[in-house]
């Protein structure tokens, strides 16, 4: 006997499937706004103040775009419910967009990196200027405040694209501060002035180590990893503490998204009736829906307890 629970976080009710898309849609549409504009800022401001890393610093925020449009993208199809081609949903979706942000940002950081190393022993420095550093400490500010907002929302609907452009945003505000440091450096030992290729190689090895966070968990997902130890023991520990249940075992667990399909073979008395092991069944797909490590999916496989006299 299978009990299955329809694996998708958005199949809810439909004005609560509704309300979380529009608010991963409003906080994207205003992150790539402010990166848009932002970009252009420290772009003109990098170049107006002889800023490498501003510059540098400017692909950074123009990249947010990139990923900001591939948000807006993905949640249309991410959200959508389980189909004739897509039974178990298209989750698997959001793991896709959130892995393609990983690459891309680290695209981006290694572009950036490399760009600053071949420059580090050019003769010919121009000194930044004030206003690189009046524009890397506005990137600060705006990024990590919108780096916070993306991330309250990202938890709220469960989000891991979400979450990852978030980061993208955070990253975005790190790969400032040490640009306006050694603006700042520069202006107070104007002999320093290769700080400012110094702070774009520290760009680059933020941003890039912020692509590996992102990329590399969505990318062991898509290849069917299973739940981490600790999860898989909460869930055993659930499913026997069931009422009627005997034992469990052949637990399989992997991520439709942000959450975790379970797979697992309860056994229980061989002498009840259908009726009475379907009802354990249930309770044990309610159990692990309830109060499991971000279980979205339950496949319930029932068996009788071995008889001991065998």
């Amino acid at each position: 006997m299978n009990i299955r629970h329809p694996a998708n976080r958005y199949a809810g009710h439909p004005s609560e499937s509704c309300d979380s898309m529009a608010q991963v849609r409003r906080v994207t549409w205003w992150g790539l706004a402010i990166n848009l504009g932002l970009s252009a800022v420290k772009f003109l401001f990098g170049v107006v103040g002889s800023s490498q890393a501003l510059i540098a610093d400017a692909v950074h925020s123009l990249s947010d775009s990139v990923t900001d449009v591939a948000v807006l993208i993905g949640v249309s199809y991410w959200a959508a419910p389980a189909d004739e081609h897509h039974p178990y949903g298209h989750a698997r979706i959001e793991t896709m967009v959130t892995a393609t942000i990983g690459i891309v940002l680290g695209a981006v950081g290694l572009g950036i990196g490399y760009r600053a190393i071949a420059g580090i022993n050019e003769k010919d420095m121009t000194q930044p200027g004030w206003v690189a550093l009046a524009a890397a400490c506005v990137s600060i500010v705006v990024k990590e405040s919108l780096y916070q907002w993306t991330v309250q929302v990202g938890r709220r609907v469960k989000s891991s694209a979400l979450l990852a452009n978030a980061w993208h945003h955070r990253s975005d505000a790190l790969s400032s501060v040490p640009v306006a440091l050694a603006v700042l450096a520069t202006r107070i030992w104007p002999s320093w002035g290769f700080l400012d290729h110094v702070a774009a190689v520290i760009v680059c090895v933020l941003i890039v180590y912020a692509a590996w966070q992102i990329a590399w968990p969505a990318l062991r997902q898509l290849s069917d990893i299973g739940a981490a130890t600790e999860h898989r023991q909460a869930i055993l520990d659930l499913a026997r503490r069931t009422e009627g249940v005997g034992a469990v075992h052949a637990l399989r667990t992997r991520y439709l998204g942000p959450g975790l399909q379970v797979d697992l073979h309860v056994q229980v008395d061989p002498n009840l009736t259908v009726r009475d092991g379907h009802d354990i069944a249930g309770a044990v797909k309610r159990r692990l829906l309830d109060d499991g490590p971000e279980v979205v999916d339950v496949l319930v496989h029932l068996e009788p307890l071995p008889d001991e006299s065998d």
